[in-house]
């Protein structure tokens, strides 16, 4: 009787505690204080990583343990945890919580942009950038400091790796206004084609004027038709040039691409760059000269690995050999005797022969000629796989840049000044 009694009490326990441990789906719909649905609010099981997020219509479903706490959170509301007692539970969370503060972080530089203007102007440094970053060239540095400026460079594909196609919020070379002191500078003779960036158009060769001629880049991120005419569709670049005088600036950057990688070589893309600047003044109004002179290097680089495919096939064996005897290779393709005669002394297997030499037309020998004897061939020619690799990267480029800046204030009410510009 009394171990009826002790095992009707642990059977009664174990009752209990698996009634309390039950597994359940709860759900429900999350709403705010003016009672529209929430979609987007984290549920999550307390202490836990389960959890889910509520639809488009605030709707939540989620399999929990009966008596668990669930943290419904939402950016802007007050966090709520509530406990599961049954299989539905609606929250209603308060709105009215401030954000913590705003760090922003990233920027390179937090004042280039003018916000006082009536339209957005980034006005970058140049020397800054250049003493903080390994770019030499106009495109180089704005490719890397402006956002809204985009220049690639690509591998053969026009001159384009010479002359790079450059951009302002995506749209063409040719809606790209440049200016060099507020005055239109010259477009390029090269039209993009190919299937190039801004193919059909024409753009500006920034790259043609040293960095250490520029003061300042001031960059229009918006549309300037009305102003300046249909080529500032996409913004406007203006490059304004040093005039400092008895200041001598030298600046001399250099660096190259290191990799680990199999490719041709694990240091290429050398890049050098030495320039002078130095200015004169002229007269006694303020007037001056300024001229910079530059040099740079790029190293090519090659980012093509050596070629894994078919080069060569049973057929170009033959062809070696009937060239080495002087035969005509047009007439060769037509001729069943040569083309057996000549398979004698391509190097063959004896299987490869007997089947060469039991056929009986062009078609029959096609098929046996046409498969692949690129390593065998390799090695008859003392050839190798990288010798067929197509250059993938850019070229090596040489340039040397004089650019002068004249500015003579002339007097007289119009203020009149003469000037000059140009490379």
């Amino acid at each position: 009787m009394q171990r009826n009694y002790t095992f009707t009490i642990l059977f009664s326990c174990f009752i209990l505690i698996t009634g309390f441990a039950q597994e359940i789906q709860v759900s429900g719909t999350v709403i705010d204080d003016q009672s529209t649905p929430l979609p987007g609010v984290s549920v999550q099981v307390e202490g836990t990583d389960k959890g889910t997020i509520t639809d488009f219509d605030g709707n939540y479903s989620l399999d929990v343990t009966s008596g668990v706490n669930l943290v419904f959170s939402y950016v802007g509301f007050e966090t709520q945890v509530l406990r599961v007692t049954g299989p539905v539970l609606n929250v209603t969370l308060t709105s009215g919580v401030a954000l913590d503060q705003v760090v922003l972080i990233g920027t390179r530089n937090p004042s280039r942009t003018a916000v006082n203007s009536a339209v957005p102007v980034d006005v970058l440094s140049v020397s800054e950038i250049a003493e903080s970053s390994p770019q030499i060239t106009v495109t180089e540095i704005l490719n890397y400091d402006a956002p809204s400026f985009s220049s690639n460079p690509q591998t053969i594909s026009d001159g384009t790796d010479h002359i790079a196609p450059a951009s302002l919020r995506g749209l063409g070379p040719d809606q790209v206004l440049v200016l060099i002191n507020g005055k239109r500078r010259h477009k390029t003779a090269l039209v993009n084609t190919n299937g190039t960036f801004g193919r059909g158009s024409v753009g500006t060769d920034l790259s043609a004027i040293p960095t250490n001629a520029i003061e300042r880049i001031e960059i229009l991120r918006d549309g300037a038709a009305a102003q300046y005419g249909s080529d500032a569709i996409a913004g406007v670049i203006n490059i304004v040039l040093k005039k400092a005088t008895n200041q001598l600036a030298i600046d001399m950057t250099t660096g190259a691409n290191f990799t680990s990688e199999n490719y041709d070589d694990s240091v290429d893309g050398e890049k050098i760059n030495i320039g002078a600047n130095y200015g004169l003044p002229i007269g006694e109004k303020g007037g001056f000269v300024n001229f910079t002179g530059n040099f740079n290097f790029r190293g090519a680089t090659n980012r093509m690995r050596s070629y894994e495919g078919q080069i060569f096939n049973r057929y170009s064996s033959i062809e070696r050999v009937a060239n080495n005897e002087g035969f005509d290779l047009l007439a060769l393709q037509d001729d069943i005797p040569a083309i057996k005669n000549f398979a004698q002394d391509a190097g063959f297997p004896s299987d490869v022969l007997t089947q060469i030499n039991a056929a009986n037309s062009i078609p029959e020998l096609r098929d046996i000629l046409l498969f692949d004897n690129t390593n065998e061939e390799l090695a008859f020619r003392g050839l190798d796989r990288s010798d067929f690799n197509m250059r993938v990267g850019n070229s090596q480029l040489r340039g040397g840049q004089f650019f002068g800046n004249l500015e003579i204030p002339l007097g007289g009410e119009g203020d009149f000044k003469l000037y000059s510009l140009g490379d």
